[in-house]
């Protein structure tokens, strides 16, 4: 919804400001132009990008425009009520009495308490892999913590993909805002005869294609690219949570300690206080 809301106050400034100075929209409309700049963009992102980046950047755009992707204060704090669960679980019953959670996590007494983490696929198979990994070898913690960094280092990468195609286009409008302006003196000069009302007409709209370019890069796609990145780092954020829990119990931590360790990675801004999240887990063990 902020995307949007901006978008509204970026194009609201621009043609108010313009209308303020006695603009003719009219002038503004050049369906020509924007078949060339926004063709071409498109035809340089077709051109850099394998498909899997070009679903990213069509998904990662509207989910971004319709103000998806965010994890709120309160998802954070049901994964570490879900951590402690099953961090509680081993450490009373042994790893072999969450098999069938991990196995399955849609019929999972404990995953199906928390719907919205199970629909979260790259956090699902952190956890799950990673409890796996832990039930059929000897790792060692360090070991842990090198695979899992590895996982996200790798995951984020590939999640930043569409962010870099994105970005090279939004850098491109402007060059391709000019294209579309020297296509339109190339044609302001086969008018060189005609009356000056009617080359000052055919200069203005040739002059909307640098207009168009350079708005469209630093009004609209640039930051969309940028919002789209925090995004992506918003999803590594919440994954290095999950591997400072794993990490913290699979080096010995107690299941209260390890979620501490959770918690504590968390961003500021969305960290529950430790107040809180005590007051979550009793309330769970009490059945409310």
């Amino acid at each position: 919804m902020l995307v949007i809301v901006g978008a509204a106050v970026v194009l609201g400034a621009v043609v108010g400001g313009y209308i303020l100075e006695h603009g003719n929209l009219s002038v503004l409309f050049q369906p020509a132009e924007v078949v060339i700049i926004f063709g071409a963009a498109l035809g340089a992102l077709i051109i850099m990008s394998p498909m899997h980046v070009l679903k990213g950047v069509i998904k990662g755009a509207i989910k971004t425009i319709i103000g998806g992707g965010s994890y709120s204060k309160r998802d954070y704090l049901e994964t570490l009520l879900m951590l402690n669960e099953i961090f509680t679980k081993i450490r009373k019953e042994g790893l072999i009495s969450i098999e069938q959670d991990v196995e399955d996590p849609e019929n999972s007494a404990i995953f199906s308490k928390y719907p919205k983490f199970l629909k979260n696929h790259h956090a699902l198979a952190l956890l799950t892999d990673t409890l796996r990994t832990v039930m059929t070898t000897t790792i060692s913690p360090y070991e842990l913590e090198g695979i899992l960094d590895n996982e996200l280092e790798t995951l984020h990468e590939t999640e930043a993909g569409p962010v870099k195609s994105l970005t090279t286009v939004a850098d491109s409008l402007p060059g391709l805002g000019i294209v579309a302006a020297v296509l339109g003196v190339v044609i302001t000069m086969q008018k060189i005869k005609e009356p000056p009302e009617v080359l000052g007409h055919s200069i203005g709209a040739a002059l909307v294609g640098t207009f168009m370019g350079v708005l469209m890069c630093y009004g609209f796609v640039g930051p969309l690219a940028r919002r789209l990145e925090s995004t992506i780092n918003e999803e590594k954020e919440f994954l290095q949570m999950i591997k400072a829990g794993l990490v913290s119990f699979v080096a010995g931590a107690a299941p209260q300690i390890a979620v501490e360790f959770a918690r504590r990675s968390i961003p500021p801004h969305l960290r529950p206080s430790f107040y809180e999240l005590e007051e979550e887990i009793r309330a769970l063990k009490s059945g409310r």
